[in-house]
């Protein structure tokens, strides 16, 4: 199998129609596939093989997708890496992942610390001007065969490395096979219902796992557009998704707070049938606002980088306000205790997953896979409860959780009654030290553009609505 495929049935079966549009640009899925060609016969020629690693530090342009699929044609393990970190984190990637290529644009060329990183043997720019020393694409690609299929991998083939920080530590390096990501953006592909004439707003980051798998590879397997966006800047996107009839959009949470503070009447957004929000916990208060002032729920996804990342989606059946929903097709999920022993439905714990899209381990590291993967079961580090039907509700993060005295304080908990204030736009709950009560609870807010809140109101709501131990010392 190789995850190339996709792209090569569409450009043989469609050739003409887009995969990507972008600032004025139409790439057609023959394009893209001729475009991945050249540059895996350049890596080729440059002594990349199945299984060595391939890093994308770059934004989203159009050439992540063409150095993506062109790794892959390779049976390579392409290395995400976040587009604003910088020399030191960039450098720790490298050396860790052992890169021997890496792809770039002239911007972020200089924060490539080449002499610092053994393996790498490589600087290749997309985009902007390539530094001394270094390659630009268009130089690596001139006079390559447009023609290359992806070589056979097997199932279980590392493919793919997006680092994670989980809940301690230094990144690592979560590998994801090949089995792991078709597995995943078939199912994701099934349960947000991609068609090949949809258009789906792709501004969240491709380095990301939500922006790479559950868009970008699930789009391309549905034989789909991408209106690629650099970043989100809400006048852009939204003037885009009238001119480019964009049909589906997927956000964060922050996201579609934002958009609910603003007129939108002036943007023609009648094209959208499907919006959706992951990589972050969606109150239950916003996802309220939202289907009422639209007159559609947005649909929500669970999961982790290290399950590829979907494991969990609120709904294909029924839709309940504040939960992620219930496992897909093929995964399990279960609440733990500390002591790993699963706890009666309602009561809270450590979500636990498995399934097709748990990653393989995390790279080059025994002991935290072990520990990560015990007993056969993903340990998310997230805390929630499942109901009697297995609808799941994340409470919080682990390492969130705020100690008052000995009584436990989960953020999302108190965020969750916060955001029914009327004049609340935003808010997050944190903890601070005490000297006495180990820690105390801090709430910062924003209110909506031409309201005011005071601290003192917020306390006082607090006060009337939830346990004293969690009300706020100070906001």
């Amino acid at each position: 199998m190789n995850l190339a495929s996709n792209l090569e049935r569409w450009a043989a079966q469609r050739p003409s129609h887009p995969v990507v549009v972008f600032e004025g640009r139409r790439v057609s899925y023959a394009e893209l596939d001729a475009a991945a060609s050249r540059l895996a016969h350049a890596l080729r020629a440059h002594g990349v093989v199945a299984g060595d690693r391939v890093a994308l530090f770059l934004p989203n342009i159009p050439e992540y997708l063409v150095a993506w699929y062109a790794a892959q044609k390779l049976g390579a393990i392409t290395v995400s890496i976040n587009a604003i970190f910088r020399t030191a984190e960039v450098e720790y990637l490298l050396v860790d992942s052992g890169s021997k290529v890496v792809f770039t644009v002239g911007e972020l060329a200089q924060f490539v610390p080449r002499e610092r990183c053994p393996a790498l043997g490589h600087l290749v720019v997309c985009e902007g001007e390539a530094p001394a020393g270094a390659a630009t694409l268009a130089q690596w690609s001139e006079g390559r065969d447009t023609q290359l299929t992806g070589v056979d991998c097997a199932a279980d083939a590392p493919a793919s490395l997006l680092y994670s920080s989980g809940t301690t530590g230094f990144p690592k390096g979560v590998t994801l096979t090949q089995s792991n990501i078709a597995t995943n953006i078939a199912t994701a592909a099934a349960c947000s219902g991609y068609r090949s004439d949809d258009r789906l707003a792709a501004f969240l980051p491709l380095f990301h796992v939500y922006g790479q798998n559950y868009i970008m590879n699930a789009a391309v397997l549905a034989g789909a557009t991408l209106v690629l966006f650099r970043r989100f800047v809400p006048d852009q996107v939204l003037e885009a998704i009238g001119r480019e009839r964009v049909t589906m959009f997927f956000g964060v949470p922050t996201i579609f707070i934002g958009l609910l503070s603003m007129d939108l009447s002036k943007y023609d957004l009648s094209s959208i049938r499907y919006e959706m929000s992951a990589a972050a916990t969606m109150p239950e208060e916003i996802s309220r606002r939202w289907t009422e002032r639209f007159g559609r729920r947005v649909y929500e996804g669970y999961g982790l980088t290290e399950c590829s990342p979907f494991a969990c989606y609120n709904d294909l059946v029924e839709h309940r306000f504040g939960s992620v929903g219930r496992a897909v097709e093929g995964f399990e999920l279960a609440i733990f205790d500390e002591a790993d022993r699963e706890v009666p439905r309602g009561q809270w714990g450590e979500i636990v997953i498995r399934g097709p899209g748990v990653m393989k381990g995390y790279w080059n590291r025994p002991q935290d896979t072990a520990q990560a993967l015990r007993g056969g079961w993903l340990h998310s580090g997230d805390i929630g409860r499942m109901d009697d039907d297995g609808y799941v509700f994340i409470v919080d993060r682990v390492k969130d959780m705020i100690n008052v005295s000995g009584f436990k304080v989960w953020p999302a908990e108190v965020e969750q009654y916060l955001y029914k204030l009327p004049q609340v736009q935003e808010v997050a709950v944190y903890g601070a030290p005490h000297p006495e009560k180990g820690e105390q609870v801090v709430v910062a807010v924003v209110p909506k553009p031409g309201q005011s809140i005071t601290g003192g109101t917020v306390i006082d709501y607090c006060r009337a609505n939830i346990a004293a131990y969690k009300v706020p010392a100070r906001v």
